[in-house]
Parts: structure tokens; C-alpha cells; sequence
């Protein structure tokens, strides 16, 4: 049986999504006095340098909808799960290596009977650079937002407004149709990328630099072992 078909194409979601987030302290960090283009990349810095953060939210590929909610760490990998159409993946990164969890009727749905039978309930593993590596992208931090936050069309600087309560300036993607909400105040992380219609959505950042422990699961199968079974 082969696993080619296993993974959703959630990749999509890099290029498409909507993302906030929650930064800490009070004083003014200059940002909203720059252009759009150092705004983004004062964000960009901002998120590279952090450890952990969280990553919550719905955005869609097409008419596609998906779910994100996970830990990452910075330079180690991440945990948490993903969804798409009501499909749901529990997913471990831990130094290059990716597990992922699911029920059986989501196996049943990409792989066939026979293979969800043979995971039966377990983790499988693969590879960063292997069939997981969507998954790998995700769970990888600097990965994530470097992509997040470069991959825009001609910028203009909006606004300044408030998201989830604290203050923070708009950038406004003239091509993509996305505004970015950086903060204003502390750190100037990226508290949100927005972006309505069909392929829009919004996924948050929050408890930055909080403690986060990944570890891989027991009793794995290794997924080279059945990708040429069957």
C-alpha cells in the first residue's frame, strides 16, 4: 500500500492564511512611525528571535477549511494538531523527525482499510524531508513565520486599532488582500494577518516564550515500513 495520498495539501495554507497572535509589554516600540516594508520586517525579527509561541486558528485552502493548534519550539519542532474538513491529525516534531496520530476513519479516508488496520491507533513516524514534511513545515518556527511574513504583494500601512486588546498597527497587502496587525507596544510580534473570502480565515500567536515540552511518542511505526507494503 503506498502513503503518497496521506497527507492533506495543507502547505497551501502558508501562502493563503490568516494569523494573530498576543504580545507582552506597555511602552511604544516605534513601529508605527515606520513604512509598511520595516514594519514587516521588524516583525519578522521579532517572531525569528522567539523560543516558543502558540498557533491557533481556522484559514482555508480553496474551499478547503483548516484548523491549527500547536506548540512550537524554536530550533526543536512542535506539537499540537490539525484538521482539514474535519479531518484531524495529532502531529509530534522532534529534531527532524515527525509523528502523526489519527483515527482510524481518517486513515481509512486516505489510505484504505488495510492500512488503517495496520496502524491501529499508533503513531507513525517519518522523516522531516520525507511524506510528512507538510506537517514538518507547520511545527517548524522560523520556517513557518519566515514564510508567513515574506511571502506578500505591494504593502501600505494602515491604521492604528487594537486586536485582542492590545495596540497595534495594520499593514494592508494591496495585491494578496491580507492586513497584518504588528504590535505597537513590548515586542512589535505579529498579532494578526487577516484575510476574508473564500481562502481567508485568521490563526492566533500567543504565550510567547512559554515553557513547552516535546517528546516523541512510544511505540511508533516507522512510515518507510508500510509505504511499500501492499
Amino acid at each position: 500500500m503506498r502513503f503518497q495520498n496521506v497527507i492533506p495539501p495543507i502547505s497551501a495554507l502558508l501562502a493563503a492564511s490568516a494569523l494573530a497572535a498576543c504580545g507582552g509589554g506597555s511602552s511604544d516600540n516605534g513601529v508605527s512611525s515606520k513604512s509598511a516594508q520595516a514594519i514587516v520586517s521588524d516583525a519578522a525579527n521579532a517572531m525569528d528571535g522567539l523560543q516558543t509561541v502558540h498557533v491557533a486558528g481556522s484559514a482555508a485552502t480553496g474551499a478547503t477549511p483548516v484548523t491549527l493548534d500547536l506548540h512550537l519550539v524554536n530550533g526543536k519542532g512542535g506539537t499540537g494538531q490539525v484538521s482539514e474538513n474535519g479531518l484531524s491529525f495529532k502531529v509530534i516534531t522532534v529534531n527532524q523527525t515527525v509523528y502523526v496520530n489519527a483515527p482510524t476513519s481518517v486513515w481509512q479516508h486516505f489510505a484504505g482499510p488495510a492500512a488503517a488496520q495496520l496502524i491501529n491507533g499508533r503513531w507513525l513516524k517519518s522523516s522531516a524531508a520525507g511524506q510528512f514534511a507538510p506537517f514538518a513545515k507547520l511545527t517548524n518556527l522560523r520556517s513557518l513565520f519566515s514564510s508567513l511574513l515574506s511571502s506578500h504583494g505591494s504593502l501600505t500601512k494602515g491604521s492604528t486599532t487594537s486586536v485582542n486588546g492590545q495596540k497595534a498597527i495594520a499593514v494592508n497587502d494591496t495585491s494578496q488582500g491580507g492586513t497584518l496587525y504588528v504590535a505597537t507596544t513590548g515586542k512589535p510580534y505579529a498579532l494578526q494577518i487577516s484575510k476574508s473570502g473564500s481562502s481567508g480565515g485568521q490563526i492566533r500567536f500567543d504565550q510567547f516564550n512559554q515553557s513547552v515540552s516535546i517528546s516523541p511518542p512510544a511505540n511508533s511505526i516507522d512510515l518507510s515500513q508500510l509505504s511499500g507494503s501492499g
